[in-house]
C-alpha cells in the first residue's frame, strides 16, 4: 500500500463534507487527531462521513471550539459534538483496565501511542493529526498498516476478545464490510472466547446494540453469513441463524422501499427459534417494541402466509391473507413461494382505500355494529377486484355486504 503524504492526507481529508466544519475550528489546536474507523476507510481510497476524534487533552476545549450542541459522557471521557448536520465523537486518549470479563473499562489519561493500542482490531488503529502540531501526520500501532494493506482483521493483543466480548460482533461485521480475511490466530482467540462463553459476560443491550448494527450493513445477507462463519449466531440464540442466504437475499429483493431491510434479515435468520423464546431474546437484547413486533411476525408466520397465498388469484384474495401484515413478513412469504402474489400486493394492492367510511354506511341508515366492518369489507374487496369504482359502487357495495 503506497501511504500518502501529509499533504496528500490533508487534501483527502479536506474534501470529506463532514470535515469542514472540523477543520475551521481545529486549524490552530494541537493534539487533536482524526482515528479509527475513518483514517481506515481514507487509506482504502473511501470518503468516511462518520468521523472520531482523540485528543491528548481535556475533550472539553475542543468541543468548545467546535460550537454546536454537546452531549457529555464523564466516564469515558468522551463528548458528542452535533454541529452543521454531522455528528462527531471526541475522546480524550487514555488507556483501558477491564475490572472483569466483558465489564465496561476503567479509563485513564494515556498518551496517543497507548490509545491506539487498546482499539479493537489493528486496521482502526490509526490517526491522522488534524491541528497545528504536524497536520496530516499518520500515527498507527505496529502492524497496522501492514494488516490494512493484506485485508486482514487482526486484534492488538491475546485478551481482546475476552475484556470485550462484543468485538467478536464488530469482527463478523468487518469481515463482511470489507471483505477482509479473520487473521488465523485471531479467529483462535474467537472460537476460544466463544468456547469459553464471553459473550454470556455482556448484558443483553451491549450485545443487541452490536446486532442491530451489523443487520444495518449495506449487505445485511453478507453480516449475518459472516455471523455464522464464525460460528456466533448460536451465541444469540438456539436456533438463530441464517442457514439460507438465497431465501433472505430473494425476500430483500421484494422488500419495497419503505421496508427495513436489517428486520428482515434478522427475521429470516429468527425463523428456528421458537416463537415465544424469540420475543423473549429480542426484549434482553433491548430491541424496539416495534421493531422486535416486526421480526417475530416475518420469522412465524411467514411459512403459513405463504401457504395460504399460494392458493389466492383475486386481487381481494392476496389483500384478505396479507391485511395487517407489514412488508417485511410479506416480502418473506413471497420468498418462500409465491412471489407473484406478494409482489402484486406490495406494489399496488396494499395502497388501495375507499373513498366511503363508517360515517357514510350510518348516514345510509345502517345500524352502528359488525355491519359496518362487513360492509366496509366488502366495498374493499368490489373495489380490488375491479367491481366498484368510484364513491357511488363503493356505497353500493358496502350496503349489500352490511345488510
Amino acid at each position: 500500500m503506497d501511504i500518502p503524504s501529509r499533504l496528500e492526507l490533508l487534501h483527502k481529508i479536506r474534501g470529506l463534507p463532514a470535515a469542514a466544519p472540523l477543520l475551521r475550528a481545529l486549524a490552530d489546536a494541537d493534539g487533536v487527531h482524526l482515528v479509527g474507523g475513518a483514517v481506515r476507510d481514507l487509506l482504502l481510497g473511501g470518503a468516511p462521513v462518520d468521523l472520531d476524534l482523540v485528543a491528548e487533552r481535556d475533550v472539553s476545549a475542543i468541543a468548545g471550539r467546535l460550537g454546536g450542541e454537546v452531549t457529555v459522557h464523564d466516564r469515558f471521557a468522551t463528548c458528542t459534538v452535533s454541529l452543521d448536520g454531522y455528528s462527531y465523537d471526541l475522546a480524550r486518549a487514555r488507556r483501558e483496565r477491564y475490572p472483569a470479563p466483558g465489564a465496561l473499562p476503567e479509563v485513564e489519561p494515556a498518551s496517543l501511542a497507548e490509545d491506539l493500542l487498546r482499539r479493537d482490531f489493528t486496521v482502526n488503529a490509526a490517526a491522522i493529526a488534524l491541528g497545528a502540531d504536524r497536520p496530516g501526520k499518520l500515527s498507527a500501532a505496529p502492524g497496522a498498516l501492514e494488516d490494512l494493506d493484506g485485508c486482514r482483521l487482526r486484534v492488538l493483543h491475546d485478551r481482546s476478545f475476552e475484556d470485550d466480548p462484543t468485538r467478536l460482533l464488530r469482527l463478523a461485521r468487518y469481515a463482511s464490510r470489507l471483505r477482509f480475511e479473520v487473521e488465523p490466530h485471531t479467529r483462535e482467540l474467537a472460537q476460544d472466547a466463544l468456547g469459553e462463553g464471553a459473550l454470556g459476560t455482556v448484558s443483553g443491550p451491549r450485545i443487541g446494540a452490536e446486532l442491530r448494527l451489523l443487520a444495518r450493513e449495506r449487505d445485511p445477507v453478507a453480516a449475518l453469513g459472516a455471523l455464522r462463519a464464525l460460528g456466533l449466531d448460536r451465541a444469540i440464540a438456539p436456533g438463530f441463524g441464517l442457514e439460507d442466504p438465497e431465501l433472505a437475499a430473494a425476500a430483500i429483493e421484494l422488500l419495497p422501499a419503505d421496508g427495513r431491510r436489517d428486520l428482515l434479515a434478522l427475521a429470516v435468520a429468527a425463523r428456528g427459534v421458537e416463537p415465544h423464546e424469540l420475543e423473549v431474546r429480542l426484549d434482553s437484547l433491548a430491541f424496539e417494541a416495534g421493531d422486535r413486533d416486526v421480526i417475530v411476525a416475518a420469522a412465524t408466520r411467514a411459512g403459513a402466509v405463504a401457504a395460504t397465498l399460494v392458493g389466492a388469484d383475486a386481487s381481494s384474495e392476496i389483500a384478505a391473507v396479507l391485511r395487517g401484515s407489514g412488508p417485511e413478513l410479506a416480502a418473506l412469504a413471497g420468498a418462500l413461494g409465491p412471489a407473484q402474489q406478494a409482489r402484486r400486493w406490495i406494489e399496488s394492492l396494499r395502497g388501495v382505500e375507499l373513498e366511503i367510511d363508517g360515517g357514510d354506511l350510518l348516514a345510509a341508515g345502517i345500524p352502528e355494529g359488525p355491519a359496518i366492518g362487513r360492509g366496509l369489507s366488502a366495498a374493499l374487496a368490489a373495489k380490488l377486484d375491479g367491481r366498484a369504482r368510484g364513491r357511488d359502487a363503493e356505497l353500493a357495495e358496502a350496503l349489500r355486504g352490511a345488510r
